[in-house]
């Protein structure tokens, strides 16, 4: 017979599966959605450098999502696999932030969308490098030395941006006024991040802040741009609640396989 501690425990391990699989949707949605915006680059980047180099970041948001993705279909037990998370799920069911959906704008707008997104990321990585689940870890572990590098990357472009010509600086402290709205979101703490991190599974989003907020200033301070004194703050996106940008950019993401279930080339 099962005792009732041992049901108990089983509960509770069915508490946290179903916890992790949110929490790892929610990311694999991130980085799914911003390898499908940077894509929209190729052939069109100011130089051959950088579009090989934005091609390049492109694919490895989209290999982290699939391997989260493909972990997902795992903890939630229903026989989805990474293609049918992301190609059969409709707008609602997305919970990626509302920063990455923005559409890329010019290129001073895509590379401030960037840096302030990978600066989120490799503080999330390196925290969740320590995470009782082995398997989230060892995305953590690969995910972090990408997230160095397109961290390095963007933040270069910012400098050069910001401190280039009168209309450079211009168009990236636009772009940062119009996008630092989006920011706080990262950084909310649901009750899944709280369970999830008590049971050293997950990370508290609100304990990565500070440490962002450093990194970014200090950026910001050599680039010479100010950062917003916005209040209006936007949010919604781990709730399945998105701009008007994210369903006219799955439409066209998720077309083909709609139209064909199950195609394979």
């Amino acid at each position: 017979m099962t005792s009732r501690s041992e049901t108990a425990t089983s509960c509770h391990r069915e508490e946290h599966r179903q916890l992790l699989f949110r929490y790892v949707l929610a990311h694999a949605d991130d980085n799914l959605i911003l390898a499908q915006r940077l894509s929209g680059w190729i052939s069109r980047a100011p130089d051959l450098e950088e579009d090989i180099a934005m091609a390049n970041i492109a694919l490895d948001l989209l290999g982290r999502a699939r391997m989260l993705l493909d972990y997902a279909g795992q903890l939630e037990g229903r026989d989805r696999s990474e293609d049918d998370l992301a190609m059969f799920r409709s707008e609602r069911e997305f919970t990626n932030l509302l920063l990455v959906e923005q559409p890329n704008g010019d290129f001073a707008h895509t590379m401030v969308r960037q840096f302030l997104y990978d600066a989120y990321q490799t503080a999330l990585w390196k925290s969740l490098c320590g995470s009782a689940d082995a398997t989230l870890a060892g995305i953590a572990g690969k995910a972090i030395k990408e997230a160095r590098y397109h961290l390095r990357h963007s933040g270069t472009w910012l400098l050069r941006l910001g401190r280039g010509t009168e209309e450079s600086h211009r168009r990236t402290q636009r772009a940062l006024e119009g996008l630092w709205r989006f920011t706080a979101e990262m950084f909310e703490t649901s009750e899944t991040d709280r369970k999830l991190a008590g049971a050293g599974l997950g990370v508290e989003p609100a304990g990565l802040q500070p440490g962002w907020e450093r990194g970014v200033e200090k950026v910001f301070c050599e680039a010479g741009l100010q950062i917003p004194n916005d209040r209006f703050a936007r949010s919604g996106g781990r709730s399945g609640f998105h701009t008007e940008h994210l369903g006219l950019m799955l439409a066209e993401m998720q077309w083909m396989q709609r139209a064909y279930p199950g195609m394979q080339w």
